[in-house]
């Protein structure tokens, strides 16, 4: 006879989850992409994007290690090739949360797993740090995201870029695409308050291990299928996720534009140096 899990809103209340975690940065890396092709392999600084998002992670002081969930042998040679550790997923799992828990499922020791996107080379390690430290100081919490003020009304209405609105002690009350909250009566001067009434959300997770593993189980929720968002899953099934706000967004690499500016300013940083 099979049971259903626990709530997770019941599962994260765990009063022996300890203060100080034990933390292990997982890196998704899946080598197909849409918008732009096989970009974790691109390499015109010298460095595969992989290896800067990589090498971006391992100045976090948190964490104890990194490794990288791969869905492709060049992939995996890529890592080895920059001194990276690599595990090798199924090709067919549908998202990065699956082949961080693949990972998390091998590693019973650690506490705390952050999802770091590979085709994010320039995430500061204060975000992967700040992460981990909301799940030490929120013991209650399952999930740790960032988010930061939106501050021009375009990227306020964009779909691409993911609203969330937080309670008054940090936790996610909702994410979506659309604008929220709505503004009955606009006026530009919202965008400009102090604390920012807009905030967009940043796609960096930090997870509990054994949430983790347990949301894996969970069917695709009713939100979720609406909004296209993962982490509406978790809300429905009663978990908190503690949002910490930072003051700008770390922009991911999505598309030859996104690339093309990276590489600018890479160039500009060594030319500055030397």
């Amino acid at each position: 006879m099979t049971t259903s899990p626990a709530p997770l809103s019941q599962y994260s209340d765990n009063p022996h989850l300890r203060l100080r975690c034990r933390s292990q940065i997982v890196i998704p890396a899946r080598l197909a992409s849409t918008r732009l092709p096989e970009k974790l392999m691109l390499r015109e600084t010298g460095k595969s994007v992989l290896q800067h998002t990589y090498e971006a992670a391992c100045q976090a002081e948190r964490p104890l290690g990194i490794t990288v969930a791969v869905d492709n042998p060049r992939l995996e040679e890529t890592v080895s090739g920059f001194g990276g550790s690599a595990v090798m997923t199924d090709p067919a799992l549908p998202s990065g949360t699956d082949r961080v828990a693949v990972v998390a499922a091998a590693m019973p020791d650690i506490d705390v797993f952050v999802n770091v996107q590979g085709d994010e080379p320039e995430i500061p390690a204060t975000a992967i740090d700040l992460v981990i430290e909301l799940l030490e100081n929120h013991p209650q919490a399952c999930v740790a995201t960032l988010a930061a003020p939106i501050r021009d009304r375009q990227r306020l209405e964009d779909p691409a870029c993911v609203k969330v609105v937080c309670d008054g002690r940090g936790r996610a009350m909702y994410f979506s695409r659309s604008p929220i909250p709505h503004a009955r009566s606009w006026e530009d001067c919202i965008l400009q308050q102090t604390p920012p009434v807009f905030l967009q959300h940043i796609g960096i997770y930090a997870y509990r291990r054994d949430f983790l593993l347990r949301v894996n189980q969970l069917p695709v929720s009713s939100l979720e299928k609406v909004e296209k968002l993962e982490q509406l899953r978790f809300l429905e099934a009663g978990a908190t996720i503690m949002i910490g706000q930072i003051q700008h967004a770390f922009k991911g690499i999505d598309t030859p534009n996104d690339y093309c500016d990276f590489v600018r300013r890479q160039m500009s940083r060594h030319s500055k140096a030397s």
